[in-house]
């Protein structure tokens, strides 16, 4: 299928591996991001690449060998903590891996940017407003220029400008806040949290509480609150002071181990985001508006507490190029893409919801061990979250 022009908002993972599937098979297309540079921002901790969502999307992307490359070693490793620092499950990667590699996330973005041509992508160039024309949308950019496109796609996240063509919905706040945070250099300068958290996947949970992330050399981590959407604003932290963070941070964990408060007192000066987490309604979906469509974030928006956002992106990426180029025109393609995506969409956005209940509750993470504990040592050693998951990307696979 041929279309004159596609104009892709956003570059993040799934606007990336679209644009990256259609130029290996000869079709032209433009990727509009509000960034400045690549590294304009920081991107966010590592990701785990699920065999039968994301590395699938690689893998049409003629990218997975590379990726593969950038993993990290012993990144499915997995521990559970409570806020006394005792340690409930503790596993480590089995030989062959879980089907979830690790890898940074601005690795995995950086290597979808130096995969495709220079010029793909029109670096500071923000999106503020889509609106419809006899033929195709008109996309409105900050600087007030404005172009026309056959076909947009619209992978400009949480607060997408191009959602609006297709729904009124809104990202809701789910209850959950997360600050980012990083230790740097740990093997040398911080050996003590690296013993704590290990060089995969940790969570100490307790009491509406969670401080968890990805262990290694550079330690991304994140404290997680159950508090109201205003706390950011309403804490009294002055978020530009690093200090300040870290004292307000720590009157939220009072009785937490110092050895999981540590975390907090030594994280690195320059690496502290909050970041209130949001998400659309589980199974939106929309009706089919001619000549645009969502991808990523901006079409299912979930919290980060399945793992699936990031894998979800870059299998809606890799399927809507499959269809541009598989489908007789360009309606049919977007029918199919859509089709497959909004049930994905669903079941992920609802894995999602149930992590984030079972790792915020009052007390101790009973639930949560008790899962861990109930399953069989075959599983446990195997695939943890497959249960917990279940079905969410079956129909990924090949």
């Amino acid at each position: 299928m041929s279309t004159r022009t596609i104009a892709i908002v956003g570059a993040g993972l799934s606007g990336l591996v679209c644009a990256r599937i259609l130029q290996r098979n000869g079709i032209p297309v433009t990727v509009y991001e509000a960034d400045a540079t690549p590294d304009s921002r920081q991107q966010g901790g590592s990701l785990d690449i699920h065999e039968d969502s994301g590395q699938i999307a690689l893998e049409e992307a003629g990218l997975y060998e590379e990726f593969r490359a950038r993993t990290h070693v012993g990144g499915e490793d997995m521990r559970l903590l409570d806020k006394t620092g005792r340690v409930h499950i503790d596993t480590r990667e089995p030989a062959g891996g879980r089907g979830r590699p690790e890898i940074d996330r601005t690795e995995l973005r950086q290597l979808l940017v130096e995969s495709l041509k220079p010029g793909t992508i029109d670096w500071g160039r923000k999106v503020v407003a889509a609106r419809p024309v006899t033929a195709g949308h008109v996309l409105e950019f900050a600087d007030g220029s404005a172009l026309r496109a056959d076909l947009v796609v619209g992978a400009d996240g949480a607060w997408s400008r191009i959602r609006p063509l297709l729904t009124p919905e809104k990202p809701g706040y789910t209850g959950i806040t997360l600050v980012e945070m990083r230790l740097t250099d740990a093997v040398a300068e911080h050996p003590d949290a690296l013993a704590l958290t290990g060089r995969g996947n940790f969570f100490a949970l307790s009491d509406n509480r969670y401080i968890g992330g990805h262990g290694g050399n550079t330690i991304a981590f994140g404290c997680g609150l159950r508090v109201p959407e205003n706390w950011v604003a309403d804490s009294g932290i002055e978020w530009r002071e690093p200090e300040s963070v870290r004292a307000g941070l720590l009157r939220e964990f009072p009785d937490w181990a110092p050895a999981l408060t540590d975390l907090i007192r030594e994280c690195d000066d320059g690496a502290l985001w909050p970041r209130p987490i949001y998400a659309l309604p589980t199974g939106l979906t929309w009706e089919r508006v001619p000549g645009v469509t969502l991808v990523g974030d901006a079409a299912h928006l979930m919290s980060p507490f399945a793992g699936e956002g990031a894998n979800i992106a870059l299998i809606d990426g890799a399927d809507l190029a499959r269809e541009i180029l598989g489908s007789p025109d360009v309606e049919t393609a977007l029918t199919r893409y859509e089709n497959t995506m909004f049930p994905r969409g669903a079941k992920a956005a609802a894995a999602s919801q149930k992590g984030l209940d079972l790792m915020f509750v009052d007390g101790r993470p009973r639930k949560m061990i008790m899962f861990f504990k109930g399953m069989s040592v075959l599983s446990t050693l195997t695939k943890p979250f497959e249960r917990l998951f279940a079905g969410t990307n079956k129909e990924n696979k090949k």
